[in-house]
């Protein structure tokens, strides 16, 4: 890996990281990075490598393409898919208002709202991206007890387009009555209809 640096005349700051390991997390740092303040169509390959400090072909060979490198950055990089998964532990009875509350929760906090964001930008961009990126989550959230079959999975696919929908009318079209809404207030009117999806 050092020869091939240094075919491209780069030079490696002293204990930046060692061996392929190291090269994917700088990789994967710096495209989270990237995605988060530029969104999906403004953060290039080469500016991740730049970012990075990598040859843009060794993206290519960890991660093939963009969008793989954007799902596996959500993946690694962030909580996001954990917590949505965490949500499912707890009663059945109350899982509709957990699953609101966790996901409209991330889209109010500083250090996932830029990352959702992204997703918003990606998924409507990409068709290859938003399949991935629901490959992703879907694989979390499959590991729980309460979406290991077909039929849940459908139902976790409406109320997460139901979510999906209040976010970005409240986030980024920034309706006024659900801007001036708060939390709690949205989590309690959404809850019922996500618990029948989900149950």
């Amino acid at each position: 890996m050092t020869d091939n640096h240094a075919s491209h005349g780069r030079k490696r700051p002293t204990g930046r990281r060692t061996g392929d390991s190291g090269t994917r997390d700088a990789i994967l740092d710096a495209a989270l990075g990237l995605f988060a303040e530029a969104g999906y169509d403004g953060a290039s390959v080469r500016a991740i490598a730049a970012r990075a400090d990598v040859d843009p072909a060794l993206i290519r060979h960890f991660f093939r393409d963009k969008d793989t490198l954007f799902a596996t950055a959500v993946a690694d990089r962030t909580t996001i898919p954990q917590r949505l998964a965490a949500s499912f532990e707890g009663s059945p009875d109350t899982l509709g208002h957990r699953f609101a509350d966790t996901y409209l929760r991330l889209w109010e906090e500083p250090e996932t709202r830029p990352i959702l964001l992204a997703l918003v930008r990606s998924s409507t961009t990409s068709a290859h991206a938003a399949q991935m990126l629901w490959e992703t989550l879907g694989s979390q959230l499959n590991a729980s007890e309460s979406a290991t079959h077909d039929d849940q999975m459908r139902r976790l696919a409406l109320a997460a387009s139901h979510l999906f929908g209040l976010a970005f009318a409240r986030h980024v079209v920034r309706l006024p009555p659900l801007v001036a809404a708060d939390h709690d207030t949205l989590v309690e009117q959404v809850a019922p209809v996500i618990q029948t999806y989900l149950t």
